[in-house]
């Protein structure tokens, strides 16, 4: 069974960088069995698709947020990672990262709260 964990600080400032990072047990991120996405849940709001890194590395993200995402993985310590600069107020929301198998997420982590404020 894949488990992942988000971590990463819960509060940054307006025009900084988000940084989080996902711990994946239970299942490589270097094999092909799955890709390993960035999803996020505005307030009140549906889910966001952010962006994906694939076992080979290989990254995809949202047009809408295309210029300021970046996806990496460290494969020594079996993590993916997202980095979103210049964050505004209104993204704050809740981060999660998923398994992806051509856009069947099956497995997720439990959520992390990304807050945004001054």
């Amino acid at each position: 069974q894949v488990q992942l964990q988000e971590s990463g600080p819960g509060l940054v400032k307006p025009s900084q960088t988000l940084t989080l990072t996902c711990t994946v047990s239970g299942g490589s991120i270097t094999t092909s069995d799955y890709a390993w996405s960035w999803i996020r849940q505005f307030p009140g709001r549906g889910l966001e698709w952010m962006g994906v890194i694939t076992y080979d590395g290989s990254t995809q993200y949202s047009p809408s947020i295309r210029s300021r995402t970046s996806i990496a993985r460290d494969t020594s310590k079996n993590q993916f990672s997202l980095q979103l600069s210049s964050v505004t107020p209104g993204e704050t929301a809740v981060y999660y990262c998923a398994s992806d198998k051509g856009g069947r997420f099956d497995f997720w982590g439990q959520g992390t709260k990304g807050t945004v404020s001054s």
